[in-house]
């Protein structure tokens, strides 16, 4: 099922086909805030803007605010400064701003959204007035295949500093969408839907059968209460409710009772590992109870069919370990980078628990600091390790790295790939709160690896690393 039924289930009971479409607005509609604003203060940053060209800039977006020129002369004004800089530029400097910054900016309510659209085969494009180099990265993110955003003028593969008019804004939008129909696309606009944060959109709202303010600003929300359309709010992620606040502060704080939980068993026991066990049990179940974390688990029975095994992961968030705790319960231990080692809190934390710390940077090293984990799985106890060895900014895996599947190998244990669906919508990378929500896991069964050779261990990777590509692609098993 959708983790935001109340904003899918329209969707869901909503004809099927590429005749209905769904246009989505860029800034604060897909994602929070305004992505000009990143490109703007990493050109600043980045020194790319002279004198010249940044008084240009900013002249051009004070007098566009005042209502002095329209949006096309603000464009013109903002493509001047991007004068002589070669398109394939501008796209890498869109690829990087994505992934830095704009990525974690996502709602996940939109991701939703979206996703409900394409399970009905609906026609899916984002119209902005943005530029493509800020659109195309969120578009392939979400797998939506149409772009309708202005143009700037190339020639020779370089910027002129000319637009190309229309621009996609105001009229432009809808005249933008109706371009879908010249390509072959049969739309039917009375079916439709459109999402967006602006009164400046109303052409296409209008236009379309369904309208949808999403996080409206305040002449659409007056407008939307008058004509009796629905209106969307999403979370503001920069801006933490006191109950996420406080939840984080209690689930953090929850480490220390459950450690404390562990101690009188290691004490009465002579045995540290019942203690961990023991403290990371607690911690798990308490953490995700006070952050308001649900975890939804299919295949449960595979995470104890077959002990020792190497658990695999994807890694998306800071909640990866706490949700790790929460499943694997006992017995096992994890491989975490070295700079863990030096964190003030969950690093002694860690070493206590016998996780295995591997220097991402000395390969050397790496392939030593394993061999004590080789022999834990020898001794009975397991490993979690996450293949991708950093986070990733978006729900896709990145190249998996070796070391766990060597392990696995060398050790003569099954691999035991978990993946986790949604934790970005809880907490993505750069994010200090956790918003409560539900997430998605699903555990694989166990992968044999007892005919594993050095010569064919790149191919058992890639198949793994694909099955996780097409399962976080689709759907939640089970979804209605």
């Amino acid at each position: 099922m959708s983790a935001y039924p109340e904003l899918t289930r329209e969707i869901e009971e909503s004809p099927e086909g590429p005749e209905v479409a769904a246009f989505f607005d860029l800034d604060r509609t897909l994602i929070a805030g305004f992505s000009a604003v990143e490109f703007v203060r990493d050109g600043a940053r980045r020194g790319q803007y002279g004198p010249a060209e940044l008084f240009e800039l900013l002249m051009a977006a004070a007098s566009f605010q005042l209502g002095t020129i329209g949006f096309s002369a603000f464009l013109l004004g903002s493509a001047r400064s991007l004068r002589g800089t070669s398109e394939n530029e501008l796209r890498e400097t869109g690829e990087r701003i994505f992934r830095d910054s704009i990525a974690s900016r996502i709602h996940p309510e939109a991701r939703a959204i979206v996703e409900a659209h394409r399970w009905r085969g609906h026609t899916i494009a984002v119209v902005s007035s943005a530029t493509r180099y800020q659109v195309e990265p969120v578009a392939r993110e979400l797998g939506i295949e149409h772009v309708l955003a202005s143009e700037l003028e190339i020639r020779g593969g370089i910027v002129t500093g000319e637009v190309i008019h229309p621009t996609c804004y105001g009229e432009g939008k809808a005249i933008a969408a109706r371009s879908l129909l010249a390509r072959g696309m049969p739309i039917d606009f009375e079916q439709s839907y459109f999402y967006t944060d602006s009164d400046e959109d109303l052409p296409l709202l209008d236009a379309v059968g369904n309208p949808r303010p999403t996080n409206p600003n305040g002449n659409l929300a007056k407008i939307a209460a008058r004509r009796g359309w629905p209106a969307f709010r999403f979370t503001h992620r920069s801006r933490p409710t006191l109950s996420e606040v406080v939840r984080t502060g209690l689930a953090i704080g929850s480490l220390a009772p459950s450690l404390l939980i562990g101690l009188p068993a290691a004490y009465l026991t002579g045995d540290w590992q019942r203690a961990v066990n023991l403290a990371a049990s607690t911690w798990g179940e308490l953490a995700t109870a006070l952050a308001g974390i649900e975890v939804r688990v299919t295949g449960e029975q595979h995470l104890w069919s077959h002990r020792p095994a190497v658990f695999i992961f994807n890694h998306q968030s800071g909640l990866d370990m706490l949700l790790i705790c929460k499943l694997l319960r006992r017995d096992f231990v994890g491989i975490g980078k070295k700079e863990l080692q030096a964190n003030p809190i969950f690093g002694p934390i860690m070493s206590l628990a016998g996780t295995v710390f591997v220097d991402r940077f000395n390969h050397e090293k790496a392939i030593e600091a394993l061999g004590p984990a080789i022999d834990a799985l020898r001794k009975g106890i397991s490993l979690a390790i996450a293949p991708e060895g950093t986070r990733t900014t978006t729900p896709h895996p990145t190249r998996f790295k070796k070391g766990a599947f060597f392990m696995a190998m060398q050790a003569g244990v099954p691999i035991v790939p978990i993946v986790i669906r949604n934790t970005l919508d809880a907490l993505p990378k750069h994010w200090v709160f956790v918003r409560p929500t539900t997430i998605d896991v699903e555990v694989l069964p166990p992968i044999d690896t007892s005919d594993w050779t050095r010569q064919t261990l790149d191919e058992r990777v890639d198949e793994i690393h694909d099955r996780y590509v097409e399962i976080l692609g689709n759907p939640p098993t089970g979804r209605v």
